[in-house]
């Protein structure tokens, strides 16, 4: 028999991008839909309801919104997929594949931008390379995992930013972090909106500076703005 998976999609205000992932969702029995929202002021809950019963209101904050929507999953895997985030074909039967083996603790996919400019072939090979080298999964890749083990690890911690490097960050004591291809193909949004190079950098130094200098989130989160 089949594991079955919760997929978790915390939400805010996705009306502009929500059906055009939903629309690429093809799920079967085996498979079920959370979507979570933080407050949205659109279309996002009445889109979101077209597409599953299981639609949830709650405080915002995306940890905050992810770990409830976890908490109402019926699944033995967890996929947090962001609402600008495509998966690639047969996405179910890869994260199956991939966390039958014991070792792995977590995975995700490889990362494309859904943009044909040269500029953006640069910045999904330098994310790529960098997870492999660091073994931490950013948002947009996807994340799947036992939920027994997110169970285990007490979930996300609820800060205001880089809580997917800091889940990270514990999951590699449980195991392997792998990263699968077919990539996942993301919005370039952010990118197009706030300029190729600020947004690239501002990303990178944060990150950075969380990581290895470790300045806390509530303060980097005045350099963070969400874009819609």
């Amino acid at each position: 028999m089949l594991q079955k998976i919760s997929i978790v999609m915390p939400v805010m205000n996705e009306a502009r991008s929500l059906r055009i992932t939903l629309d690429h969702l093809h799920l079967s029995e085996n498979e079920e839909l959370i979507i979570v929202d933080g407050g949205s002021s659109d279309e996002t809950v009445s889109i979101a309801r077209e597409f599953t019963p299981k639609v949830f209101e709650t405080k915002t904050g995306r940890a905050s919104v992810m770990n409830f929507g976890a908490q109402k999953a019926e699944g033995d895997i967890l996929l947090f997929l962001h609402a600008d985030c495509v998966l690639p074909d047969s996405a179910d039967a890869l994260i199956r594949d991939t966390l039958t083996k014991r070792d792995v603790a977590a995975g995700a996919f490889a990362l494309s931008i859904d943009h044909p400019g040269l500029g953006f072939r640069l910045i999904e090979s330098v994310a790529n390379v960098r997870s492999q080298l660091t073994s931490l999964i950013y948002g947009d890749q996807g994340m799947f995992l036992r939920k027994e083990v997110f169970d285990h690890i007490g979930g996300f911690a609820e800060i205001p930013l880089m809580e997917d490097i800091e889940i990270s960050t514990r999951l590699k004591h449980e195991g392997k972090i792998v990263f699968i291809k077919p990539p996942i193909k993301a919005s370039p949004r952010r990118w197009l909106k706030e300029g190729m190079l600020y947004t690239t950098l501002r990303d990178w130094t944060i990150a950075f500076s969380y990581t290895f200098f470790k300045i806390s989130p509530e303060r980097l989160i005045k350099h963070y703005k969400e874009v819609r």
